[in-house]
């Protein structure tokens, strides 16, 4: 991604861009082992996305259309190939792995550079992953790296002087310029893969330093290792994408360009593909029918997930479970998806999305079953009134619903509003643009707001931390001492089926209490244009891996 937390909440939701994050699709290719041919086609390439990045920030990044341009213009030690396995990037090789499973010693390429010429250091991973826990950043994933020795302590340092006193104590150390050991407090079994992840990203001190607030604001504030640098950003408008020639492994990237067109109407996109001033836009609605069975049109699988946040605190009525159940199962999700989105997407059974591992070597789906109440109108008018009933009210105070202001959040926010309006309660439509819903919902400042989640990597955990009692993007204020529990201890048992068997009884909890209300799982479809080879189209983490691509 949601990763998890492809957002996402992070993940944009745009209902089709994400997130804020399964399955496999023929798009993605390896580079060709012999490159001594160059494709005669011209190397451009053009992309719709539905949003613009609200930052390009690998500390402060949250959203999938930030973490899919970071990704084209910077690497982690590792990048996920079409199979989502782990392969060196910044790195030389495969990580050196303590028996405890807890030390990871890697070993950096000769000769790596920025897009500006200065070079890539160990050190440069040890101040990133510093920055993105320092308080004083404000980084929601900093989570990742409190799963490092000392990160935890390090992110709670309650000033400045505290925070440097841990700096000794952290597990992340440059042995030399090219050499970084990373110590857990405990084995990951999927650590290596999630060094691919934006959050992972090296960040050199001197530029970010440089750049100061305005780091990762326009095209000059973004300085990258990847295989394109960011030429121009027109904000709301286009980003221009060129190819990187200080990259390590310049040689087997073949785009020499790539225009990123914000295009937040899909007829619009669709428009532009017919035109060929694109070759790549997502289809919504209407425009899927338009290439079913012919061979533009491409799927991709995700994990990821669409659901309703309920603002507990800022909405107090919110605080009664029946009163969110009420709402939760006044919604049809069928006809959602079957004639609003129309793109493979299936109506949600849980909150984690089917294709999610259980972390025992099982699906979590099966392992769960359907753990979200299904719809039954009549259920709901009891379950408000009762309520209402508890909470001595009439009616539902008035409260608004805030998605992003795209064709498909405008659409849904439509629907969910008629379902319920069946229900006898009236709301207000709120669509705003994607970097303000994304401001406002990180900030609670909303009573009920659209969101997507794409996992961060393949793994159930990825979806349910998110809901602990003051967590990052437990964006609801919602709490629960025996969900907590359950979480916070499957991080640390050992024992994979009982770890499994603690997720699952933790999501129970949640699609009982309902501080979020699922809505589906998401698929997306593409018109790809024939002639593009080579793109990968991840279940996770970002939209697209641009690094293999080509035009034949």
């Amino acid at each position: 991604m949601q990763f998890k937390k492809v957002l996402i909440t992070a993940f944009a939701f745009t209902l089709a861009a994400t997130a804020a994050g399964c399955g496999k699709s023929e798009e993605g290719e390896k580079a060709p082992a012999d490159t001594s041919a160059a494709p005669k086609a011209a190397q451009e390439f053009k992309i719709n996305m539905s949003a613009d990045p609200p930052a390009l920030d690998v500390s402060k990044a949250t959203a999938n259309a930030s973490f899919t341009i970071i990704a084209a213009v910077n690497e982690g030690l590792y990048r996920l190939d079409k199979d989502l396995k782990a392969i060196p990037g910044l790195a030389k090789d495969m990580p050196k792995v303590s028996a405890d499973g807890k030390t990871y010693t890697i070993t950096l390429k000769d000769n790596l550079t920025y897009a500006d010429g200065t070079p890539v250091k160990a050190q440069d991973f040890v101040y990133s992953y510093l920055r993105t826990l320092d308080p004083a950043t404000k980084a929601q994933y900093s989570f990742f790296l409190e799963w490092i020795k000392g990160g935890k302590e390090l992110h709670a340092a309650k000033d400045k002087a505290a925070f440097d006193a841990l700096k000794k104590d952290f597990g992340v150390v440059a042995k030399d310029d090219k050499t970084l050991e990373i110590t857990l407090t405990q084995p990951k079994g999927f650590f290596t893969e999630l060094l691919a992840f934006c959050t992972f990203f090296p960040q050199s001190e001197a530029f970010v330093t440089k750049q100061g607030e305005k780091n990762g604001a326009n095209a000059e504030n973004v300085l990258g290792a990847g295989p394109f640098k960011l030429q121009s950003w027109d904000h709301e408008q286009k980003l221009v994408l060129v190819k990187n020639d200080k990259y390590w492994d310049a040689a087997n990237v073949k785009l020499n360009k790539v225009t990123v067109n914000v295009v937040k109407d899909p007829q619009t996109g669709v428009n532009l593909f017919e035109s060929k001033e694109a070759d790549l836009t997502l289809l919504r609605g209407d425009t899927v029918a338009m290439y079913t069975g012919k061979p533009e049109y491409t799927i991709k699988k995700e994990l990821t997930n669409a659901y309703v946040q309920f603002q507990t605190k800022k909405v107090p009525a919110f605080n009664n479970a029946k009163i969110r159940q009420a709402l939760s199962m006044a919604i049809d999700r069928k006809p959602l998806v079957e004639t609003i989105l129309k793109n493979g997407s299936t109506p949600s059974t849980g909150f984690v999305p089917t294709g999610t591992l259980d972390g025992n070597g099982g699906d979590f789906r099966k392992a769960a079953g359907d753990t979200q109440p299904a719809y039954d109108l009549n259920k709901a008018k009891e379950l408000l009134a009762e309520g209402l009933k508890e909470l001595n009210l009439t009616a539902l105070p008035k409260f608004s619903l805030l998605a992003d202001d795209s064709d498909a959040g405008k659409k849904t926010i439509e629907y969910i509003l008629a379902q319920w309006k069946k229900l006898g309660v009236e709301v207000t439509s709120q669509p705003v643009p994607h970097e303000l819903r994304v401001d406002k919902q990180h900030k609670k400042d909303f009573d009920t707001i659209l969101a997507l989640w794409g996992a961060d990597y393949n793994d159930p955990m990825t979806f349910l931390d998110m809901w602990v009692t003051d967590g990052e993007f437990n964006d609801t204020s919602w709490s629960n001492a025996d969900y907590d529990k359950l979480v916070k201890g499957a991080e640390l048992e050992a024992d994979r089926a009982k770890r499994a068997k603690m997720l699952v009884d933790a999501e129970k909890i949640l699609m009982k209490e309902l501080p979020i209300s699922t809505l589906y799982f998401r698929n997306q479809v593409y018109a790809k244009r024939t002639n593009v080879e080579g793109l990968v189209l991840p279940p996770y983490g970002q939209e697209w891996e641009l690094k293999w691509t080509s035009i034949k």
